[in-house]
């Protein structure tokens, strides 16, 4: 059946199946990675669109090193001890 599917794809694209595959893994190594570390910094926002939008790991990559490591000020973390 996954065999089928990868067959089809890459006669309709004229791509090798090994690109497939391996395209494949790449983003789902990154999807994964992002998705563990917005969940351990509590980003549930982050969690939800990574686990939407596929971009073969573009998005997974700048969320790991660019976007999780913009930090809180002091005002928003004092109005999310505020809430609770």
């Amino acid at each position: 059946m996954a065999t089928d599917i990868l067959q089809t794809l890459a006669a309709e694209f004229a791509i090798p199946i090994w690109v497939i595959v391996v395209a494949s893994l790449w983003s789902l190594a990154w999807k994964a990675l992002a998705m563990w570390k917005s969940a351990r910094l509590n980003q549930p926002a982050w969690f939800i669109v990574l686990l939407v939008f596929n971009t073969l790991g573009i998005l997974d990559i700048l969320y790991i090193f660019l976007f999780s490591k913009i930090k809180f000020s002091n005002k928003t973390k004092a109005k999310k001890k505020r809430k609770k």
